[in-house]
């Protein structure tokens, strides 16, 4: 069983900068490739980013491409997502997840989300 806890979330002007975080426990973090999703007010949860275990690929969504960065620190069992020049439509709630084979990720552990809220 995988506990995963998201922070770093809040409230912040359109061109900010915010950094989540997210930890995971009593499980084997390196199996994982990590992802975050994000749902926007009345709206379906989406991809955000994803990070493989090994940290060596990355997939991003066209909509935060260039401006969002994923990274992890499997020593630490954490994983990062920089947000940069933020806007109004990045506003939701952040959730990080799990998954074995970086496709599906329905079937894994997912955290309780952490809002991000960008004002214009």
């Amino acid at each position: 069983q995988v506990q995963l806890v998201e922070s770093g979330g809040g409230l912040v002007q359109a061109g900010g900068s915010l950094r989540l975080s997210c930890a995971a426990s009593g499980g084997t973090f390196s199996w994982y490739t990590m992802g975050w999703f994000r749902q926007p007010p009345g709206k379906a949860r989406e991809f955000v980013a994803s990070i493989r275990a090994s940290g060596g690929s990355t997939f991003y969504a066209d909509s935060v491409k260039s401006r969002f960065t994923i990274s992890r620190d499997n020593a630490k069992y954490t994983v990062y997502l920089q947000m940069n020049s933020l806007k109004p439509e990045d506003t939701a709630v952040y959730y990080c997840a799990t998954s074995r084979d970086g496709r599906t990720w329905s079937s894994g552990y997912w955290g309780q989300g952490t809002q991000v809220t960008v004002s214009s």
